[in-house]
């Protein structure tokens, strides 16, 4: 099992699969390196190292006050310094898009690219509240086939899903235990998200304007309550070389595999 210790002793796991543009992939805030799944059989010469962020996934949980986007921003260049890589694209999806947009404004030179999945230098309050009423509590549902049942209407902004994907997501984000489900990550997760929320936003939109003379490929989900309309529009009228795509049928986030999604991160990639 591929794993790596970071500075401050946290045994990570990760997965390393591919040969040739190397693309360091960051999922969302409670999920892990499985969300790239759909995507990584359709993206072609790349090295895609997927990383389960401390506390997710496979990875050793942590003090919950590192669960912070500067302690995973450090944990990802750590893993590319681990496998001797000097410079990556990163793919982020929400949360790891926040630490992309980190690492441009930070360590900008060993970035060769980024890709931005639903998220933007403004997080809009209705996507953070539906993040907060769920983070950290074990699923409601008390078996996997309940969960399955209700993932549809649980996933605001879906749709034309095919059932088979419900199943695969329930499956990856959810796990059997004694009495019912479990979340796959620590539950402390949501101490260190709240206590984040008790302190002053900081404006965003310098970082991402560190991606300048970055390629850049911005995906939103046409029904996104979390990057808004307005927000995506603003980004793409910054960066007017991007790859922009919005993705029918889908809310936070996109799965990647869409077409579109497809089409902008090839041509993401032919840009480096």
């Amino acid at each position: 099992m591929p794993r790596f210790t970071t500075s401050d002793g946290i045994s990570l796991y990760f997965t390393d699969e591919g040969a040739g543009l190397p693309i360091l992939c960051l999922s969302g805030l409670s999920r892990n390196g499985k969300d790239f799944d759909y995507v990584a059989p359709l993206l072609d010469g790349v090295r895609l190292i997927r990383l389960d962020y401390r506390g997710r996934g496979q990875s050793d949980w942590a003090p919950h006050e590192t669960y912070a986007i500067p302690v995973e921003g450090r944990d990802a260049v750590e893993l590319l310094d681990h496998l001797g890589i000097e410079k990556a694209a990163v793919l982020g999806s929400s949360r790891g898009g926040l630490i992309a947009m980190g690492l441009a404004a930070t360590v900008k030179d060993r970035l060769l690219g980024v890709a931005l999945n639903d998220i933007g230098p403004e997080i809009a309050d209705k996507g953070l509240d539906v993040i907060k009423d769920y983070l950290g509590r074990r699923p409601v549902w008390k078996t996997m086939e309940a969960a399955i049942a209700a993932r549809p209407k649980a996933m605001a902004g879906f749709a034309n899903v095919p059932p088979e994907r419900w199943k695969r997501e329930a499956e990856t984000h959810y796990r059997e235990v004694e009495g019912g489900l479990d979340i796959t990550y620590d539950p402390k997760l949501r101490d260190a998200v709240l206590a984040d929320g008790a302190q002053a936003v900081p404006d965003l939109w310098p970082f991402f304007d560190a991606l300048d003379g970055l390629p850049l490929c911005l995906i939103r989900g046409a029904n996104s309550d979390l990057l808004s309309a307005a927000c995506f529009d603003k980004m793409v009228a910054r960066r007017a070389d991007a790859q922009a795509v919005q993705v029918a049928d889908r809310g936070h986030i996109p799965f990647l595999d869409e077409p579109e999604a497809v089409e902008a991160l090839r041509n993401w990639i032919a840009m480096m």
